[in-house]
């Protein structure tokens, strides 16, 4: 068994032996562990969705294999004999001494075992006597060899060294020439020639269509949620506590149905306001909790800062304690993946099958499987971006069932390369005000350069707009005002059961996990997915309030954008609730934040360059060491062949042997060199090895291109660095040490930017790496890279005028808009140009943190990891 953790979505894989094309099944509604009888629980090794199996004809000989994990998606990949496929790998020098140690260890010379290949280690999981492999000549005629000798050892050692090594059928067997790889060229930004290979991949991905995020804040002074504040906090009354696992959740929960009162109180009853406003926000705190049926802390998350204390007597008489009396409980939710969000992911990451890897088609699921794609994602901390990371891996790999075990075995978090706005904060609030003041001022700003209008600060806002926000806090009232009336009928109904002592049983649709539309609660005139009514007017009254102060009589333009994201997810979700003025509001809501959502990253170019190069450092830093590491690697093949190709008696050793030409060559650029590109941190030579060290066995494979491998880099994130990245693409040349350099971005694609109002959900910018195999390796032409960007879903829910908008309307689902091209067809941005201009707005290799094991999925063994080292260490094989 297989349990998930709340934090990636809960549920609990259940592994047999293989049954049809099935090996496991994942069920979602179990969410605890066993607990009745004696069972081992240990931490789950995420493997990159590939297992290891290993068998041995004595200490000196190993033949290794690699298949699909069960614990993806739970289905057998056959051939068309009906047999499992698997595809032989290389070894590294450590697997090999753990295969002999094992084979003197339990004294079996024929046996196997399972390996794990996790975080860039080897674990052995299972050891079975007598096994041997099913299918290969390969391993058949090794077992012979080395059998015979064994047996000639012991019994006629006087003939052992005069008998050949190998078969006598083999002696005279003509050595099969090497395939050359498959010429592929590119598509997209035209015709360079049959002799480019694809070698690189790079996508930096926003994720799918969601809820609207929000926020509920109030100050608490109630015992019992001080306490659970110092409950949490380790007992620091001046400490701030954050509740997001399950156990933290539901001790919230259980507070809240004690303090939200049994009966709504009206202003005959309390006449304060501020009471009233505080137990509104109670109930809605306590809705939010039981909204879904379970936690799913990726979802919802707690804050609890203490704002004032008293001194009180300690327990025994001596001194003073400090304890809080009031603190600010901050609730974060929604922005949950909606299910067109998934579908949406998944129809991203077939297409990507399709059409980012010419040549191969579905033949990249083959690549993959047989260790030539070295694919890596990487995601943020929220919810949404992991899950539709998931989802995008899901489709890409062609994979089955559930999200969550994709997610644990295929993805991993990097909050601080993906996540976060800190480092540039005080800009952000600069633009903001900035912007605030050409919208409210209703100034027209001229242009001096009308053929470059993206060069004027705040270019993109309405000419009007300062005329449009009455008319934008107007239909907002509108709007809110009917979803109060809604909400009123179903706030009567709980406060009724509630009064009786009856809860309500939870909605146990799993609304988190869904993937298809709840047809029955549109059905009953219901909001789509799990939210109430009583939600979604809580979520209309604050846009209201926070849109428009009536007494300063101030407006708020942070606020667009969130008035903006309410109109465009109603209108696609919530269209059956006939909301009149929706879509009024949304036509000028879009306007509005036409102009507001890209200036917030920078009022004109050179703050966006700025700004972007703030939030996107370290991405940017990690996207050049990819480029880097593939160039190196692929020089080191090209040089290999062409030494094989002077001298045919030198043998090319398979993967092994070029991963040990790339690590030389990259430790010799370090000796050498002191720019960036060839500067790396510990971290990045550990990673480095990860990368290069797991092969297909080219001699044995079947597969007509072993040589041939690519690298794959898939980056999950928001809205905010999707942005940031752009920015600096298309404006780093207006850095003062790039003078008179043309921007990476060419002038018609940089119009185009301009007129490209909001980066949607599912919007990407993508680098493909080629490499010209007939240019010379010290030609810098021979590494070209391709960039692409596509709008994704950027389309209005009201453009429904023909038959097949219909249908996405009717699937709740927006289409993805096709790449773009971000330079003129024919242009050759070579891989130097790309380093000499982005450099300096890049992380450099050597400022990125020590080597620290890449963060994983927390589960119930927090100490587990601290277990496993102290294992490998007494393990005898640890002594080689």
């Amino acid at each position: 068994m297989i349990y998930y953790p709340s934090s990636a979505g809960g549920g609990m894989k259940e592994l047999f032996r293989k049954v049809g094309n099935r090996s496991s099944e994942f069920h979602q509604e179990v969410r605890r562990v066993r607990r009745e009888g004696s069972y081992i629980y240990e931490e789950f090794m995420p493997t990159g969705g590939t297992d290891v199996k290993v068998y041995t004809v004595g200490p000196e000989y190993a033949h290794a294999e690699a298949r699909k994990s069960p614990v993806v998606d739970g289905v057998v990949m056959r051939n068309p004999d009906g047999k499992e496929v698997r595809y032989p790998v290389l070894l590294t020098p450590m697997e090999k001494e753990i295969s002999r140690e094992i084979c003197i260890a339990f004294q079996q010379a024929v046996c196997g075992f399972d390996l794990l290949r996790s975080e860039g280690r080897s674990y052995v999981c299972d050891v079975n006597g007598w096994s041997f492999v099913k299918n290969s000549y390969k391993y058949y005629d090794d077992a012979a060899c080395v059998l015979r000798k064994m047996f000639l050892d012991a019994k006629a050692p006087h003939l052992s060294s005069t008998i050949p090594p190998i078969l006598p059928w083999k002696v005279n067997e003509p050595v099969q020439p090497s395939e050359g790889l498959t010429r592929q060229g590119s598509g997209i930004i035209g015709t360079f020639g049959q002799s480019e290979e694809l070698r690189c991949v790079i996508a930096i991905i926003r994720h799918g269509d969601r809820t609207p995020k929000q926020k509920v804040k109030l100050k608490v002074t109630e015992e019992k949620l001080l306490n659970l504040m110092l409950k949490y906090n380790g007992g620091k009354p001046r400490a701030e506590t954050k509740l997001k696992s399950a156990v933290q959740l539901q001790d919230l929960l259980d507070a809240t149905r004690i303090l939200v009162p049994r009966i709504r109180p009206g202003r005959e009853s309390d006449s304060e306001a501020e009471d009233i406003e505080h137990a509104e926000k109670l109930r809605q705190v306590k809705a939010v909790l039981e909204e879904g049926g379970h936690f799913s802390g990726i979802y919802r998350k707690v804050q609890l800062k203490p704002l004032k204390w008293v001194k009180v007597a300690k327990s025994n008489g001596e001194g003073e304690d400090e304890k809080p009396v009031e603190a600010l409980m901050i609730l974060k939710y929604g922005g949950v993946l909606t299910h067109a969000g998934r579908n949406q992911a998944e129809e991203l990451g077939r297409y990507f099958r399709n059409n980012m890897y010419p040549g191969e088609g579905t033949g990249l699921l083959r690549l993959h499987s047989t260790y030539r794609h070295d694919l890596k994602i990487y995601s943020s901390d929220e919810g949404r971006v992991q899950m539709s990371a998931a989802a995008f891996a899901k489709g890409l790999l062609d994979l089955e069932g559930q999200l969550t075990p994709i997610l644990v075995s295929l993805v991993s978090k990097d909050s601080s390369m993906l996540d976060g706005l800190e480092n540039a904060s005080s800009e952000m609030e600069e633009a903001k005000a900035r912007l605030n003041e050409i919208i409210t001022s209703g100034i027209k700003s001229v242009n001096s350069n009308p053929e470059k209008p993206w060069m004027v600060d705040g270019a993109g806002v309405h000419p009007n707009a300062s005329e449009l926000l009455p008319e934008l806090v107007k239909l907002t009232k509108k709007v809110t005002e009917q979803v109060r009336l809604l909400a009123k009928d179903e706030s009567e109904e709980l406060a009724e059961a509630s009064s009786t002592g009856v809860i309500l049983p939870y909605d146990q649709a799993k609304a988190l996990g869904k993937t298809n539309i709840d047809v029955d609660r549109i059905a009953a005139g219901l909001p789509c997915g799990s939210e109430g009514f009583l939600l979604m007017f809580a979520r209309w009254r604050k846009l209201q309030r926070d849109l428009y102060n009536e007494r300063k009589e101030r407006f708020d333009i942070t606020q667009i954008p969130d008035v903006y994201d309410s109109c465009k997810y109603d209108l696609l979700h919530n269209a059956h609730l006939n909301l009149e003025g929706l879509d009024e509001l949304f036509k000028v809501a879009q306007l509005l934040a036409d102009g507001v959502i890209p200036n917030e990253y920078g009022i004109n170019p050179k703050q966006k360059l700025k700004i972007g190069s703030k939030i996107a450092r370290r991405l940017l830093g990690k996207i050049l060491i990819d480029l880097r590491n593939t160039r190196e690697e692929a020089i080191s093949v090209a040089e290999l062949k062409s030494a094989q190709d002077i001298n045919p008696s030198v043998p090319i050793g398979g993967r092994e042997e070029i991963d040990q030409r790339f690590k030389s060559q990259s430790k010799m650029d370090l000796a050498g060199k002191g720019s960036f590109t060839s500067e790396k941190s510990m971290d990045q030579e550990d990673d480095e090895d990860k990368e290069t060290k797991y092969r297909l066995d080219p001699k044995y494979a079947n597969v007509k291109t072993p040589e041939r491998h690519v690298r794959t880099r898939l980056y999950f994130t928001s809205e905010s660095h999707i942005h940031s990245l752009m920015n600096v693409l298309r404006y780093c040349n207006l850095d003062e040490s790039l003078q008179g350099e043309d921007s990476l971005v060419c002038d018609s694609a940089l119009e185009r930017l301009c007129k490209t109002k909001e980066l949607d959900y599912m919007s990407q910018i993508v680098l493909r790496l080629f490499e010209n195999t007939e240019v010379a390796l010290e030609d810098p032409k021979r590494f070209r890279i391709e960039m692409t960007f596509s709008r994704g879903a950027d389309l209005s829910p009201l453009e429904g005028n023909d038959s097949e908008a219909a249908s996405f309307h009717q699937e709740h689902t927006l289409p993805i808009m096709g790449p773009e091209r971000l330079q003129e067809v024919g242009s050759c941005l070579t891989l130097e140009m790309m380093e000499k201009m982005i450099r300096q707005f890049a992380m450099p290799a050597e400022d990125f943190p020590p080597p620290s094991i890449p963060q994983g999925f927390s589960g119930y063994f927090s100490k587990s990891a601290a277990v496993l080292e102290r294992l490998v260490n007494l393990w005898p094989f640890n002594k080689h």
